[in-house]
């Protein structure tokens, strides 16, 4: 049987969406696929929603650490960061989702032609 980390790792996105975010956006019909975790060269696993890390400098952290090492791409998740919790990123994935004309408009004719 799987631990229960494999399994909530493996159950993390519901319909492209991050359900144990409460302001997380959809990533539904917006061309982005949800992408799963993966281990930095520092050995921390990103993108899991487990914030400590035992191989993470911030659980190990002392006058000797550089503050840089935590810096750069590999510190962050294409799909699941904070980052997408903003009002600028939740803009942007809405702008990639198809217009949602139905039950409004009708695919052929412009029933409003003639109207003003």
């Amino acid at each position: 049987m799987k631990n229960k980390k494999e399994l909530i790792n493996k159950n993390m996105d519901i319909n492209e969406t991050l359900p144990h975010q409460i302001e997380a956006p959809s990533f539904k019909n917006t061309g982005i696929k949800m992408e799963p975790p993966f281990k930095n060269s520092q050995g921390v696993i990103i993108g899991d929603s487990f914030y400590a890390s035992k191989n993470s400098p911030l659980e190990n952290w002392s006058d000797e650490i550089d503050p840089a090492i935590m810096a750069g791409d590999e510190w962050v998740h294409p799909t699941n960061d904070i980052g997408w919790n903003t009002a600028e990123n939740k803009a942007l994935l809405e702008s990639k989702k198809p217009p949602q004309a139905y039950p409004f408009m009708h695919p052929t004719k412009d029933v409003s032609r003639g109207t003003d």
